[in-house]
């Protein structure tokens, strides 16, 4: 059996949230479905501790006034589609979802680089030890290093002492003068100035290093310290976590999938998108981070534009775009200002492990110019990941393009995938 609905959105963070409301706003019937049991996506995730933050609740209940039109579908996570049906995964069962339109608004997740010792216990993405943090993972009195580039790297600090970490220091790889050109820009988009100023409000007499990062993190077993490349000089600072992430890469799988076109400019691929948001397969949209990594306002707005347009009110959108496009150059500005040192390409030896769900390093990777050749000798992308850690990794680092998406999307029960593809009746 197949639920039907006028729109599906895939995604519950911010844009899926915009998405959902805009759409129903219009009276379709609209299906809000998410792999985690609670709305809010990453940036907005749910606290053990201190709860939901107030955007997501205040969003989440926007959607509870349109009189029944959004059915919340947690804990769906999508494992292949097809022609706008999607097969999806559930605690209990698969079920097959189709639609009129659909929305993706899947986000993005970290961008990691290799380092000696960044498999140690220990070491974590800067966003991953923010989920882990409010989801109960005890980080009180330990000793913290968060390192990369981004803003991030505040929040993910901000998170941490909340919870009662030791924040050793911030290592943002980005020189200071373009920290600096950056900040002094700030005033042209007020909110993010103000968002900055309680941020570092919140790190007040944590160290803020521009121009550095983590070179080797050292340990046996675990995680007990790591190397830092400063202008000042070489540091060596003694650490229990370390949390370090460059950035973000669109989450393009499930449009792939669908046969939507992307846009190859950059490193790693974004969907590519007219003005309203549409992709290449009719009546598929995308929003959000899969557009391009943009930030939360970007997010919801485009959230907003592709619910109106695929609910069929493309005015709506339309009067959305100047706001869209103001976003996207606060983007623009990230991307020009934090752009990543070479030298974070070049810290992986020979024997550092690529592929972490296959132990594959890189020296087994000499040799190949295309991800299906190497996953064939090596088994390189063919772990729990499918290739998106290990594949973006590669990718920065100029190796080779991640390879081509194919189902399971994620890691899935047989049952699930004996029901067949999900475009069969």
């Amino acid at each position: 059996m197949t639920e039907r609905y006028d729109v599906l959105v895939v995604g519950a963070g911010p844009a899926g949230l915009a998405a959902a409301r805009a759409a129903a706003s219009h009276g379709a019937r609209v299906g809000l479905l998410d792999a985690q049991a609670r709305h809010g996506g990453q940036v907005w995730r749910h606290d053990v501790l201190h709860g939901t933050p107030r955007p997501a609740r205040i969003a989440f209940d926007l959607l509870a006034r349109t009189r029944g039109h959004v059915e919340w579908l947690p804990q769906h996570q999508v494992i292949s589609a097809d022609h706008r049906t999607l097969l999806v995964e559930t605690p209990r069962a698969a079920v097959r979802l189709s639609c009129g339109s659909m929305v993706l608004a899947t986000g993005a997740r970290e961008l990691l680089l290799p380092f000696p010792g960044w498999t140690l216990p220990g070491v974590t993405g800067a966003g991953g030890i923010q989920a882990l943090a409010k989801q109960g993972w005890p980080v009180r009195g330990k000793r913290v290093v968060v390192a990369g580039s981004g803003p991030l790297l505040l929040a993910a600090a901000a998170t941490l002492r909340r919870h009662g970490a030791r924040v050793l220091g911030i290592c943002e790889q980005a020189p200071a003068a373009a920290v600096a050109a950056f900040a002094m820009q700030l005033w042209r988009w007020p909110a993010r100035a103000v968002q900055a100023a309680v941020l570092r409000t919140r790190l007040a007499g944590i160290p803020y290093r521009c121009g550095s990062f983590v070179r080797m993190a050292h340990g046996r077993d675990a995680l007990c310290g790591v190397d830092v490349d400063d202008p000042h000089g070489p540091l060596h600072i003694p650490c229990d976590l370390l949390a370090v992430g460059y950035g973000l890469v669109p989450n393009v799988e499930l449009a792939s999938m669908l046969g939507c076109a992307l846009d190859h400019t950059r490193i790693h691929p974004c969907v590519r998108v007219d003005t309203l948001l549409r992709t290449s397969t009719a009546n598929v949209y995308a929003a959000g981070e899969s557009c391009g990594i943009a930030g939360l306002a970007a997010a919801r707005i485009e959230g907003s534009m592709a619910g109106h347009a695929a609910a069929g009110f493309p005015a709506a959108a339309t009067a959305l775009l100047p706001s869209r496009q103001r976003a996207r150059r606060f983007a623009d500005l990230l991307a020009q200002h934090f752009a990543l040192d070479a030298r974070t390409r070049t810290l992986a030896g020979a024997d550092t492990i690529i592929c972490r769900c296959e132990d594959v390093t890189l020296a087994a990777l000499d040799g190949f110019t295309d991800a299906r050749a190497a996953r064939l000798a090596t088994r390189c992308g063919m772990g729990a990941c499918q290739g998106r850690i290990c594949g973006t990794t590669l990718a920065e680092l100029d190796r080779f393009p991640h390879g081509g998406t194919r189902p399971p999307l994620f890691p899935a029960r047989l049952a699930t995938l004996a029901t067949g593809d999900p475009s069969t009746p």
